[in-house]
């Protein structure tokens, strides 16, 4: 790996990455006008430390994941992409891996829809960015989402293993929820048997819940359709919510939107939200 080339490389795409084309505030004076290290830490899933350690060639053999994060969360075009895997002695991901590249067309759309709750997903329910409306509405019954690490950025271990979504379900929804859920990781499995990544997550998944196991091993079979979910906010309240999944023709990607009817008292209180997480990712000057 070229340690000292990975860092500088690193460095310089964060200083040209203004705060509100991450979907940031730009509040408070800055040395530069590109992210802060904290700011490019939290929106790729990683600590401080290890940012400021790989931008001071301190740090070796950076993980793909990792690699993909920061790829992601500099807002690389593909070939940049491609150039920072090389340069952390890796291969760029190829057509037998889950693609979590999100292409400049979608990052455009993203960058539009910045008053509605917008996250992306790989197509085994990764998340790979979520925008601040969508973190001001989940964050605080799921934390974070871009601080989580590993499988907890994983909405099938989520559900099955970890601390849910925090969305209010009838049983019935519930059970379709959990057959589209297995159905999705089955039919990625299919498209993508090299990606070890994903067969780690069935195998925990597998061995760690038998629910899913019971889905698993039966063939559970399921789509995501448009639904209703409510959110038990503790700041505004329930919020009930149009959910839409979108799927990204080419890129395998999952579009979550979430929207409320015009007019209503959930779309004032989604609006109100808005402004509260905005507010809460204004951070000290540095």
């Amino acid at each position: 790996m070229a340690t000292a080339e990975f860092g500088k490389a690193v460095r310089r795409w964060r200083d040209r990455v203004p705060p509100e084309a991450a979907g940031l505030p730009a509040g408070g004076q800055r040395r530069a006008a590109g992210l802060r290290r904290e700011e490019l830490a939290m929106l790729a899933g990683i600590s401080v430390d290890y940012v400021t350690r790989l931008e001071q060639g301190r740090a070796t053999n950076p993980s793909g994941q990792v690699v993909e994060a920061l790829a992601r969360a500099l807002r690389l075009s593909e070939e940049e992409r491609g150039h920072l895997f090389r340069l952390a002695g890796l291969a760029p991901p190829g057509p037998e891996t889950v693609p979590a590249f999100i292409t400049p067309s979608v990052q455009r759309l993203l960058d539009r829809l910045t008053e509605t709750p917008v996250a992306v997903f790989d197509a085994c329910w990764t998340l790979l960015v979520a925008n601040a409306p969508y973190v001001a509405l989940t964050g605080e019954q799921q934390g974070d989402p871009h601080a989580r690490r590993g499988n907890e950025r994983n909405g099938v271990w989520r559900h099955f293993l970890g601390p849910g979504n925090g969305a209010r379900r009838t049983p019935q929804a519930q059970r379709d929820h959990e057959a589209a859920l297995v159905a999705d990781l089955r039919a990625a499995a299919e498209r993508y048997p090299a990606d070890r990544r994903l067969r780690r997550l069935i195998a925990e998944l597998r061995a760690g819940s038998e629910r899913f196991a019971e889905l698993w091993d039966a063939g559970a079979v399921g789509r995501h359709e448009a639904s209703h979910k409510t959110i038990d906010h503790p700041r505004v309240g329930p919020v009930t919510l149009d959910c839409d999944v979108l799927t990204v023709a080419g890129g395998d990607l999952r579009i979550m939107v979430y929207t409320a009817e015009p007019g209503t008292e959930d779309a004032e209180r989604l609006a109100l939200l808005t402004v509260l997480g905005t507010q809460d990712l204004v951070g000290p000057a540095t």
